[in-house]
């Protein structure tokens, strides 16, 4: 069976950011606007999200922000799926860690089985988003925020991409993401 699991522990961080940036525009004499990085994070399409949603978002970046170490997430027991890769006529996807123990069949933005990094040429990763994953045993995809989860059928489960890190022009769900690079540059 397959459950959302709750979320709790919210914290009005995104309405203060709101506040600072509405305040430092006001002070040099510009109109205020929209946080750039809420912007470049959501395709249009996803920009009208519900607060429920941005807070699932939130709690994603918080529970992963330690991550950005990869240290971190070895020792929180995630292990290399496989090396960055880049799909043929799609475009670039990353390297991803897995957690096997948290592919339980829930969908709880504060355990996400995967994490998605983009290599670089100082040797750190960094990290660019979570991927989540079910196990298909011949269930309907499932869905997080309204995305439908995708059939990875090699490795017998629906996954779900999602650019917390990165900003995806393709939109946050998408599968690949043309601002991540395999080539270390």
């Amino acid at each position: 069976m397959l459950r959302f699991a709750s979320r709790v522990g919210y914290r009005p961080l995104s309405l203060a950011i709101v506040a600072l940036g509405t305040l430092a525009a006001c002070a040099d004499g510009s109109a205020p606007t929209a946080p750039e990085r809420s912007s470049e994070l959501l395709a249009p399409r996803e920009a009208a999200m519900s607060a429920e949603a941005n807070m699932t978002l939130a709690t994603l970046r918080r529970v992963t922000g330690r991550y950005h170490e990869l240290q971190a997430a070895l020792d929180d027991d995630f292990i290399l799926l496989h090396e960055c890769e880049s799909i043929e006529g799609e475009g670039p996807v990353g390297t991803v860690y897995f957690n096997p123990g948290r592919v339980d069949g829930t969908i709880d933005p504060q355990f996400p089985e995967a994490l998605i990094y983009e290599p670089s040429a100082n040797g750190k990763p960094t990290l660019v988003g979570v991927e989540f994953a079910v196990p298909n045993v011949g269930q309907p995809a499932p869905q997080f925020l309204g995305a439908t989860f995708q059939s990875e059928e090699d490795i017998g489960v629906y996954a779900l991409h999602v650019w917390v890190w990165r900003p995806n022009p393709e939109g946050m769900f998408a599968e690949t993401n043309s601002r991540v690079s395999c080539g270390v540059e």
